[in-house]
């Protein structure tokens, strides 16, 4: 198997955990690479996030273990993670969500 390929099937099983975020929650991409046994690959979770938008993913739902919005720029248009977490009932101060704790759905417990 290639890097390439290792890359890809990453990817698509971090879609998988993330296409069962319930709306109204949010996770962060440090639950799932945990969840997904490679907790030191937060980052990767964050790229493939950032390769999701064609591909019909609530990538939105993802945020920073402290609940900034940090992937806000690779949406297009600069408010556009925010206003879809705002139709799904989440409310902010600046970039970060409140309630955090409250609205935090860990995928190993799912």
């Amino acid at each position: 198997m290639t890097k390439a390929s290792n890359e890809i099937s990453f990817f698509e099983r971090c879609y998988e955990v993330v296409l069962r975020i319930p709306c109204g929650k949010v996770t962060t991409y440090g639950a799932i690479a945990k969840y997904l046994g490679t907790a030191g690959s937060s980052r990767m979770v964050g790229w493939a996030m950032n390769n999701s938008h064609d591909k019909n993913i609530p990538s939105h739902r993802v945020v920073n273990r402290v609940g900034l919005l940090t992937g806000k720029h690779h949406f297009p248009g600069i408010n556009l993670m925010k206003e879809l977490l705002e139709n799904e009932g989440h409310t902010f101060s600046g970039d970060k969500l409140l309630n955090f704790k409250d609205v935090f759905w860990d995928p190993s417990e799912s």
